[in-house]
């Protein structure tokens, strides 16, 4: 398996083909693994049903009738599943943070706010309940992207879903800079993991110059992932203060929170400044040469 078109490939086949991959894999990683591999397994799942939704939305302008119904669908669906993610992520976040903060921490190990998180994952009712049903309800749903209404073929069928979503992932970070809201900046990593998603789909395309280019991409998804998880861990905390039983120990960690937003912060608004420095045509018109220089090669060898 896996997440590309492949040169020659006419692409509403490909597109089909890459959406009942990761329908496949997300169910299969829902079904038969242990408790010990569970949030592996769903960590997993919920990134095939992304990729399934970054793939729509390269295709959306043609998929007009569709879309709304099944975006909403492969989204509930991961939301379904983030409900048992997210406790594990917040334990994670917490660790990184004081493995990242050690020396500014010294002996202090948070530990009021660790045990709160970890007795707080176990709150969860039985997680077989809710995702087996879920990985079965997935391979129906492969039945359904046959009936996608994919027509055109070509970079044609590509580029009006690659420049909107290049140009409102722009759109996102000159928001998050002017207004550097929480809000704002987990609407840009949306859009930053769209292009993301479709970078990577055009990856049989690519040369050394767009291997950098996915990289700095990935960096960039990856700090504002992170900065989001930020948020939740914080809000969580203030919220369900049952959590923690030391003050002094969350109000030092709030401190730790603050530093570590604006370190994320600065690196991707720095990062996002090179990737979208360019206007989305510039951008469409840079993938269609490659396109063309690609399938022109494929030609050459048969």
């Amino acid at each position: 398996m896996a997440y590309h078109l492949r040169p020659g490939e006419r692409v509403p086949a490909g597109i089909r083909r890459i959406a009942r991959e990761e329908i496949a894999s997300a169910a299969r990683q829902l079904s038969g693994h242990g408790d010990a591999d569970r949030d592996v397994a769903i960590h997993e799942a919920r990134k095939s049903l992304k990729k399934i939704r970054g793939a729509m939305r390269l295709m959306r302008p043609e998929l007009d009738s569709v879309y709304p119904a099944e975006n909403a669908w492969f989204r509930d669906v991961g939301l379904r599943l983030a409900q048992f993610r997210d406790a594990g992520a917040m334990i994670e976040t917490f660790e990184t943070l004081r493995r990242k903060y050690r020396a500014a921490l010294g002996r202090r190990r948070l530990s009021s706010i660790h045990r709160g998180l970890i007795a707080r994952r176990e709150q969860h009712g039985k997680i077989d309940e809710v995702v087996l049903p879920l990985a079965a309800a997935l391979r129906s749903s492969a039945q359904r992207i046959r009936t996608w209404p994919l027509t055109a073929d070509g970079f044609a069928a590509l580029a009006p879903g690659l420049e909107s979503t290049f140009r409102k992932g722009r759109k996102a970070m000159n928001r998050a800079r002017r207004a550097p809201t929480p809000e704002n900046y987990h609407e840009w990593r949306k859009r930053v993991k769209d292009h993301w998603y479709h970078v990577r789909l055009f990856e049989k395309y690519w040369t050394g110059a767009m291997e950098s280019y996915e990289k700095s991409l990935k960096d960039l998804e990856t700090w504002l992932g992170e900065d989001h998880n930020l948020v939740v861990l914080e809000q969580t905390l203030l919220d369900e203060p049952i959590l923690h039983t030391n003050s002094a120990d969350v109000e030092l960690f709030f401190q730790l929170i603050a530093k570590d937003h604006k370190d994320l912060r600065g690196k991707a608004l720095s990062t996002g400044k090179h990737i979208y420095g360019q206007k989305p045509r510039q951008l469409t018109r840079h993938f269609q040469q490659l396109w063309e220089d690609t399938a022109r090669q494929t030609a050459q060898k048969k």
